[in-house]
């Protein structure tokens, strides 16, 4: 069975050297966004997304199983599933207002210092 140490690298391999910086803030992650420009457009997202599920489901009495065929477009307007939506939702309310600054390998959230004001 083999091993792999993750604290130190494999023998004959250097470790990338990072210069210590107390004020050092992450670079942007390759993490999903879900946000949108605006919260009212992203509002506007939810409402037909869910429209779409709710409508779907109500008509199949009325229209029949055909219908249910509307739901998947709901993906569309939430840009994945409702989770997604809701995950953007927060992105999209916190966008500016908090900030992720690691130091020393421990990442923290804080709140954003609001830019200088130019008269």
């Amino acid at each position: 069975m083999k091993t792999v140490n993750i604290v130190k690298p494999p023998e004959g391999v250097q470790a990338p050297v990072v210069a210590p910086s107390a004020t050092r803030v992450a670079a942007p992650s390759a993490a999903p966004n879900f946000a949108s420009k605006s919260v009212p457009r992203h509002l506007a997202r939810g409402v037909i997304g869910f429209g779409l599920i709710i409508g779907s489901i109500a008509m199949v009495p009325v229209a029949g199983p055909a219908t249910l065929l509307a739901a998947p477009l709901a993906l569309i307007a939430f840009k994945g599933c409702p989770t997604c939506w809701m995950v953007g939702l927060a992105q999209t309310i916190s966008r500016g207002r908090l900030e992720r600054q690691c130091v020393d390998g421990v990442c923290t959230l804080t709140k954003a210092h609001p830019a200088a004001k130019h008269d």
